[in-house]
């Protein structure tokens, strides 16, 4: 069943299915023009994601647009359905920019079966921009695995020594939690009566404290991991280490967003009284906190430049979950803005690293010295991309990590103030590695040339993004306002139904003891809650 006419919604259609239309196209055509094949297909997604940024309206309210579906597989419900609103949209345009400069990056790096290189990064771009597209829970589920098979011959194939070590390490670790989510999807399925995966038909299912409780365990371990979140992360650092540069930009700028998305997109919506329970709140701020500083102080200790970036993705994925679950407006805005900053100052960090190396051959610190001198244009390109993941006022960083830390300030004090201590942190293992890599004595084995053409067009889009949402945040702000806004409602009404139940039973929390028992799931949880 057609919900909107093709005409309005024919935009998602097209961002979705062109990445695949040029996956097949990379593969038909010779291997000498598979890589420009493979970038003017990307370059073209890229030019309507900017169409989507201008035809965004946030008047329009928080909910979706430009919505299409169609029935996919009637007798179960489950319908091939698009939408995009304030939270989606700037993944799918994250994922559009980002694409194009992982391709254009790997000109030089990727000499071994180009073919199937580009084709399969085409691929991963279609599965990911079907994960932020979807608004069928079934659909949904379908991208989200379908993002870990060309992610697996990426890095098992170009990777480095440990390649096939890190790519079984990655795809055991997220295929875990992908089929826990399924359980909870399939629960949910059968509870809302068997009807229709629909996101929103999803939204309306009752479900009780408990149940809330498992299911939101079952989706939050998959997105957890995905993130990765602390101590779920131990797989990032080999993927990103032995992954191949461009495989590196698209794991830290897009596939990790997708466990950040799926916290804003589901758990809270779906499980407002599990995510707002005290004891739930504390846990998972405290977590993203460990995560900061933990990661922080590793990522010092690193001799291996990668390695160290790869560490620091794990910190800045803890302000995201911290500004999370805030569950205010500034926490969420910063969550989202940090989102966005990452997938650009850490896409930038791995890409001009691997332009080293293609250089050097080596990515030990102790073997560099001096470029500063040799390469002013790509020192001048690592010190923004470095200042942003630290967080210096006029970067993106800052931006996102200020407005993460007010929002954690609102809810948790004692956290913020912890995580806080990580900005300093940050220039205690980024600051060292510049001074190491520029601006010691020179070793004279090193002979650095400064970025080429085709370097300056793949840094040079990264950086004016990491400035212009450090300078002006405001047209991102305005557009996803609205829908985080509406997380948030959902959640306190929650909140203020349950406190209602509650009151109607009894005398508050003794009343519900009362009715269900001292030893029921949901009597436990909540008292949990309060001791807590």
């Amino acid at each position: 069943m057609l919900a909107s006419s093709f005409n309005q919604s024919w935009l998602l259609h097209a961002l979705l299915w062109l990445p695949l239309i040029g996956s097949v196209h990379v593969l038909v055509t010779t291997r000498a023009k598979a890589k420009m094949t493979a970038l003017c297909w990307s370059s073209l997604v890229l030019l309507l994601s900017i169409s989507l940024w201008l035809g965004y309206s946030p008047d329009q309210g928080p909910g979706y647009q430009m919505v299409s579906s169609f029935d996919w597989i009637e007798m179960f419900g489950v319908s091939y359905s698009l939408g995009v609103d304030g939270i989606s949209l700037f993944m799918v345009i994250l994922t559009a920019f980002i694409s194009p400069i992982a391709i254009l990056g790997a000109f030089e790096y990727i000499k071994k079966k180009e073919k199937a290189f580009y084709s399969l990064m085409l691929l991963l771009e279609f599965a990911v921009l079907g994960v932020f597209l979807s608004t069928d829970m079934f659909l949904f589920y379908v991208f989200f695995e379908l993002t870990m098979i060309p992610m697996y011959f990426i890095v098992g194939i170009w990777g480095g020594d440990r390649r096939i070590y890190a790519a079984v390490k990655f795809f055991l670790y997220t295929s875990l939690g992908s089929l826990l989510m399924l359980v909870g999807i399939l629960y949910m399925y059968t509870k809302g009566g068997s009807q229709s995966f629909a996101i929103s038909h999803f939204l309306q299912i009752p479900l009780s404290v408990s149940e809330q409780l498992w299911l939101f365990g079952a989706f939050g371990l998959a997105f957890a991991i995905k993130i990765p979140l602390f101590p779920l992360h131990t797989w990032l650092p080999d993927a990103h280490v032995e992954a191949p540069t461009p495989g590196s930009v698209v794991l830290a700028s897009v596939l990790l967003k997708m466990g950040t998305y799926g916290f804003i997109r589901f758990l809270l919506p779906f499980f407002p009284l599990a995510a707002s329970a005290p004891v739930v709140i504390t846990s998972l701020m405290g977590l993203g906190v460990l995560g900061i500083l933990l990661c922080a102080w590793t990522a010092a200790v690193q001799t291996d430049a990668k390695k160290l970036v790869a560490y620091t993705s794990v910190a800045h994925m803890g302000f995201v979950v911290l500004g999370i679950f805030a569950l205010n407006e500034n926490g969420l805005q910063g969550a989202m803005i940090i989102m966005i900053s990452h997938g650009l100052s850490t896409g930038a960090l791995f890409l001009l690293l691997g332009m080293l190396y293609e250089r050097t051959k080596t990515r030990n610190i102790a073997d560099f010295g001096g470029l500063a001198t040799m390469a002013p244009w790509l020192t001048t390109a690592f010190l923004i991309s470095a200042f942003a993941s630290i967080g210096v006022p006029g970067t993106s960083g800052f931006t996102g990590e200020f407005l993460a830390l007010i929002g954690a300030f609102e809810a948790r004090s004692t956290m913020a103030i912890f995580a806080a201590s990580g900005v300093v942190f940050a220039t205690y293992y980024m600051l060292p590695m510049i001074q190491s890599i520029f601006f010691t004595r020179t070793n004279p084995e090193n002979i650095v040339n400064d970025l080429s053409r085709r370097e300056i067009l793949v840094l040079f889009p990264l950086i004016i993004g990491i400035i212009w949402l450090g300078v002006y945040p405001k047209p991102f702000m305005d557009r996803m306002a609205p829908s985080l806004d509406l997380v948030i409602e959902t959640v306190e009404e929650a909140q203020r139904i349950d406190r209602s139940t509650v009151d109607a039973v009894g005398l508050g929390h003794e009343g519900l003891v009362a009715w269900l028992g001292p030893d029921n799931m949901a009597t436990r949880s909540i008292a949990a809650c309060r001791e807590f």
